[in-house]
């Protein structure tokens, strides 16, 4: 797991000091807003619409238990008593004081925990698949690289004024669950034919207002030749990346304006220089940082499956989370289980103080001391015995965690939209919640099955709108908040961005809408297991978009 070493521990202390004086010279009048946004944004500070918000980095989604709690109690000491977990694996507060971040950053010091780079033009926390270190599926830990990545990053004297922020995902399983081709840099685990692992690099990927897909760059870079080729990569984005035209300033308009061929010949030029000096991994350092990672003690013994069927039979509820919220575990007796935070009616992403120390709890009992954020705006418990699944589940119930709607319609990716940021054109909040509502039932949720809806509140794309199935963009047109519906989004591996399929519509038409979309995919199925995206990349768009709008 993530730990400070002694460079940390002091550089973040030093850190603290220096914030706390500029936020007293804020405060006293000293420093004015202009003067002081370049300062705050270095601490995860922002400004939004109604207060100051701190966003708190959770290092490639890992979290133990005590540093949960001390989430939990910062959200009922500084805070409105919540806290909303985003896309980048991190955590949001939307209310604390100006005078009381000095003292929140301490607090996170003491359980080495911080905020830096979760803001402004620099490479941002790095993030990576939620089940790593526990899937049946990876080839290796992801996470022992990224905390390197994570130590080169930090703080980098070339990359800390980027033309803009910079995002780098990586996964170790080929199925793709942290969404790496929609990064700056994707990074996805190979074995080349010597049995030799190393790493597939994407570059261009992103969202926004211009959403691409990310391009291989190569196919298999050595372990110990990793950061000399991230390095690479970044050399040639801050050599010529824009810094006149913020909307074109991303890595992913260079490739495409350059081409792919151009800049790997730059990125192979820097990388001929570099390999073999100082940022050659040896592998007696991987080891090291390696054991950081090390897997807890597995009990021998219990349950290896579950009884589905006679489960469904005495607690129907109990089938339906043991089917959505859990994943294959290495481990046999073991399973991984998703906590959502996507409650009916609720706002996707947030927990309550009482949540927090409740899944603290349990994941110090039931979890070997650990708990993961995912992208997707929930909690993992990645090492749960099967035998200690059903107390694990009674608890949730008890601190309202246990809904069993992992992957179906009601858990969705949501920004927080006008309810709290500036930049937002439209509500976001409000839409997830009243959709959750017109298909609350389980039973209808089990029948329409996987289907992964995200929503933005403007282009910016904070909800990944662009890689929903189907995507939601709050829009604002002669002043009424209007919502354009995309189709055919994918963030997996089989990565895709979804069309536009006409106008907009009013908040309170959207829920209506989606049903048609679903009525639309359920009537023209050939199977209940033909999945929503399944039956959309058949189709295409055309009866879904005559369901909205009607025959052309």
């Amino acid at each position: 797991m993530y730990r400070y070493d002694e460079f940390d521990a002091a550089f973040v202390a030093g850190r603290v000091e220096q914030f706390r004086d500029q936020v007293n010279r804020r405060l006293s009048g000293e420093l004015n807003e202009d003067q002081f946004r370049p300062l705050r944004l270095m601490n995860g500070l922002y400004l939004q619409l109604h207060a100051y918000m701190l966003r708190v980095a959770v290092p490639y989604g890992t979290l133990s238990s005590k540093q949960m709690r001390k989430l939990a109690h910062i959200a009922r000491t500084y805070d409105r008593g919540y806290g909303h977990f985003t896309t980048r694996q991190n955590i949001q507060y939307n209310w604390p004081r100006l005078k009381d971040i000095p003292v929140i950053l301490d607090e996170l010091a003491s359980v080495e925990m911080h905020a830096l780079q979760t803001s402004g033009n620099c490479i941002r926390n790095v993030t990576t698949d939620q089940f790593a270190g526990a899937a049946a599926d990876e080839i290796l830990d992801p996470r022992p690289v990224a905390e390197i990545i994570r130590q080169w990053s930090s703080i980098h004297p070339e990359f800390t004024y980027l033309p803009r922020k910079f995002k780098i995902a990586i996964t170790g399983s080929p199925n793709d669950r942290a969404a790496i081709k929609f990064h700056d840099i994707g990074l996805m685990a190979q074995t080349n034919p010597n049995g030799e692992i190393g790493w597939a690099v994407y570059v261009g990927g992103g969202l926004g207002r211009t959403p691409m897909v990310a391009k291989l760059i190569n196919g298999f870079v050595p372990h110990e030749h990793l950061l000399a080729y991230l390095e690479s990569i970044l050399r040639v984005y801050n050599r010529y990346g824009r810094r006149d035209n913020k909307y074109k300033a991303r890595i992913k308009i260079l490739v495409h304006e350059e081409g792919l061929e151009v800049i790997k010949g730059q990125v192979e030029q820097e990388f001929a220089e570099v390999r073999g000096g100082v940022l050659t991994l040896p592998q007696e350092e991987l080891d090291r940082i390696t054991t950081y990672f090390a897997p807890p003690q597995f009990a021998n013994s219990g349950a290896t499956a579950f009884d589905l069927e006679g489960i469904r039979l005495t607690d129907p509820s109990y089938a339906r989370f043991i089917e959505n919220n859990t994943h294959p575990h290495k481990q046999v007796g073991y399973t991984s289980v998703t906590v959502s935070l996507k409650p009916i009616g609720g706002a996707p992403g947030d927990a309550s103080d009482k949540q927090m120390d409740a899944i603290a709890d349990i994941a110090e009992r039931y979890s070997a001391d650990e708990l993961r954020v995912t992208h997707e705006q929930n909690l993992v418990l990645p090492h749960v015995a099967i035998d200690d699944l059903r107390a694990v589940y009674d608890a949730l119930i008890t601190a309202e965690l246990a809904d069993g709607n992992i992957g179906e319609i009601s858990d969705m990716i949501t920004c927080p939209g006008l309810d709290f940021c500036a930049l937002a054109n439209a509500r976001s909040i409000p839409i997830a919640q009243e959709i959750s509502r017109k298909f609350r039932t389980p039973e209808r949720q089990k029948e329409i099955g996987e289907l992964k809806i995200k929503i933005s509140g403007c282009i910016n794309a904070c909800g990944h709108h662009h890689v929903g199935h189907i995507g939601i963009l709050g829009v604002e047109k002669k002043g009424t908040e209007l919502y354009q519906i995309t189709l055919g989004g994918d963030a997996t591996e089989n990565a895709a961005v979804g069309n536009i399929l006409g106008r907009g519509f009013v908040a309170e038409d959207v829920p209506g809408a989606i049903e048609k979309l679903v009525d639309t995919y359920l009537a023209a199925r050939t199977s209940r297991d033909e999945s929503f995206i399944a039956a959309v990349r058949r189709l295409g768009e055309a009866p879904f978009k005559e369901a909205l709008y009607g025959a052309s």
